[in-house]
């Protein structure tokens, strides 16, 4: 009996004692591996699961589009975007689609003045007479069809990169639509929400939507090919303006430690840092000097503190972060460094969102720009919780068809073999 008195004492102790927060930081967590994301959501909110399904059975669109089946049985209604891309695969069938997809053997790159039968060739593969020279009308021809497929800046050179896009022919860029669609389809339907917004991570653009229309959009800076934004489907659900950054653990052991050791105790204060003893929500700051930081740098200690970086104009998030609560610490948020959107590949984050204008977007979120009262951390509600599509596009609809993106993830070439691409076309009703 003293023993059972002894241990369920001990089993009280150990209940009473609070729980402490798991080290996390306002860092993304990296996709496993083994998840091959080339078409399916990697995560969708829960309360999402009505109107968004982790993973979908992928339709043929090659077949149904050519029958006009948009498929508005039960699934609903396809959107914008949807309609958008369909169009451009019966267009781009209708012109590149049509032409003879004669093959090209390898050689020097050929320009204005080339002659022989490789020029013959490229003639006939884009559906000019065979006979002639490399002339204006065949020079015109490559560039527009470089600027079609996204060959970089249209030289009108038909070069390697240009023949071997060629020697693909348009089964593979019509497929590659396909796939695009197949994104776009998993989508909000027409009529799902009054609002929301898409982050395209292959244009590295957030779109937001109202009432199926697109109302605005903006530049963002999204994951590198090493960090993916994966696609994903969450709910903006509250934004902190004045936001602490909470290092990760594994930077305080790869980069904190090793700087504090280089450059002395300073280095947290020059930098706008503070330490906390744990990751619990009330966790008191303590004197950085009482942390074995030596130990932390070297891996034989693991570190149980917390290191967040002070609100301010030096804070990676810079004045403002918006939750989207998901399993893998995606969001969006204000960055220090705007000069980056004026490049024109935008792949370079740790896989969270940087908003070119975080104030258009709060406003657009909220109906006004949250201001905190102080210059500390203040969180905010969205007044109607929004659903927010991260999503992957390498194809763009045009006013004359597509226009084809690069893939920096490769979710392209592992969405080939989850699709199923039928062996007969079927026949325009037209």
């Amino acid at each position: 009996m003293k023993k059972l008195i002894l241990v369920a004492s001990a089993l009280s102790v150990i209940a009473a004692q609070p729980v402490v927060a798991q080290p996390r930081g306002d860092e993304p967590v990296a996709v496993p591996r083994a998840i091959k994301q080339g078409i399916d959501f990697v995560y969708v909110d829960p309360q999402m699961a009505n109107v968004a399904k982790r993973k979908q059975r992928p339709q043929n669109w090659l077949a149904r589009l050519f029958n006009f089946d948009f498929g508005g049985g039960k699934r609903g209604a396809p959107n914008p975007m949807f309609a958008d891309l369909a169009r451009g695969l019966q267009q781009y069938e209708a012109t590149w689609g049509r032409l003879p997809q004669t093959k090209i053997p390898v050689g020097a790159a050929m320009k204005r003045g080339s002659s022989g039968k490789r020029v013959q060739l490229l003639r006939t593969r884009l559906g000019l007479s065979p006979s002639g020279a490399y002339d204006e009308q065949l020079y015109q021809a490559v560039k527009n069809y470089q600027q079609v497929h996204g060959l970089g800046t249209p030289d009108g050179i038909a070069g390697r990169g240009t023949i071997a896009s060629l020697n693909r022919g348009a089964d593979y860029y019509e497929k590659r639509i396909a796939i695009n669609m197949e994104r776009a389809y998993r989508l909000p339907a027409t009529r799902a929400f009054d609002r929301y917004a898409v982050v395209d991570s292959g244009a590295a653009e957030i779109y937001f939507f109202d009432r199926d229309r697109m109302a605005d959009k903006m530049r963002v800076v999204v994951g590198a090919p090493e960090t993916k934004t994966p696609m994903m489907a969450v709910i903006l659900r509250n934004a902190k303006a004045n936001p602490y950054w909470n290092v990760p653990p594994e930077l305080v052991r790869s980069l904190t430690a090793k700087r504090i050791r280089e450059q002395g105790i300073s280095y947290l204060k020059d930098f706008h840092y503070e330490v906390l003893r744990d990751w619990s929500p009330n966790a008191p700051i303590i004197d950085p000097k009482t942390v074995n930081w030596r130990g932390i740098a070297s891996g034989k200690v693991q570190p149980t503190i917390r290191v967040r970086q002070l609100p301010g104009p030096w804070n990676s998030m810079r004045n403002m972060k918006f939750e989207t609560p998901n399993d893998f610490g995606i969001y969006l948020h204000d960055t220090p460094h705007p000069e980056l959107f004026a490049k024109t590949d935008r792949h370079l984050s740790n896989g969270c969102v940087r908003l070119e204008d975080y104030r258009r977007f709060a406003t657009w979120a909220f109906g006004y720009v949250p201001h905190a009262a102080t210059g500390v951390e203040q969180k905010f509600d969205v007044p109607k919780p929004m659903p927010v599509y991260m999503t992957y596009l390498t194809v763009a609809p045009t006013a004359n068809g597509v226009m084809f993106r690069a893939d920096p993830y490769g979710f392209d070439a592992l969405a080939m073999p989850q699709m199923m691409f039928g062996q007969q076309r079927v026949a325009s009703a037209t």
